[in-house]
């Protein structure tokens, strides 16, 4: 950033939507400008996560947001994100300014869902945060199993969608 370069604006995350069955967690690392806007997990239309959950759990990926959400209750699948605030110019993980990096209350939150036994990592770049930032502070992070999954998102262009959806069927039907 050059020194008369405006600051990248301050973004806030979504609370967890995680039902009272949930056993597995998958996290991003921070929402993009369409999930932001819609105030929607995987808004992006071009977003791999939605579909491929759906071919797992079998609804319909063009259900309302209400009713995937609701599948994925169902199925005991919660969402959420590693942060909970950042700096960051846009949508990409790359952006994110790290320094201002603010990690969700992942004690409380496995305290409250204790049958979370499986957290998922929607990319690189929610497992380094993760494994960075809460992991080290983390009063009971060992009895969860960890897995690091390919982003779903369409700027992750070097996998394809059907690399991608194979190893988060794999992955998602194995829970």
């Amino acid at each position: 950033m050059k020194r008369n370069d405006p600051a990248p604006p301050r973004v806030r995350g979504f609370l967890p939507l995680a039902g009272p069955a949930a056993r597995i967690l998958v996290l991003g690392s921070m929402p993009g400008v369409a999930s932001l806007r819609r105030q929607q997990y995987y808004a992006h239309p071009r977003n791999a996560f939605w579909p491929i959950a759906a071919a797992v759990f079998g609804f319909d990926a063009g259900a309302g947001y209400a009713e995937r959400v609701a599948a994925l209750a169902a199925a005991g699948v919660a969402l959420w994100d590693v942060l909970q605030a950042c700096d960051r110019a846009g949508s990409l993980d790359a952006d994110i300014d790290e320094a201002t990096a603010e990690p969700n209350d992942f004690d409380a939150f496995f305290r409250a869902h204790p049958g979370i036994a499986r957290v998922y990592f929607n990319g690189a770049k929610a497992a380094a945060l993760y494994r960075r930032r809460v992991l080290p502070r983390l009063v009971d992070g060992g009895r969860l199993q960890y897995l690091d999954l390919p982003s779903t998102s369409p700027a992750h262009a070097a996998m394809s969608l059907q690399d991608k959806s194979a190893a988060w069927q794999r992955a998602l039907a194995g829970a």
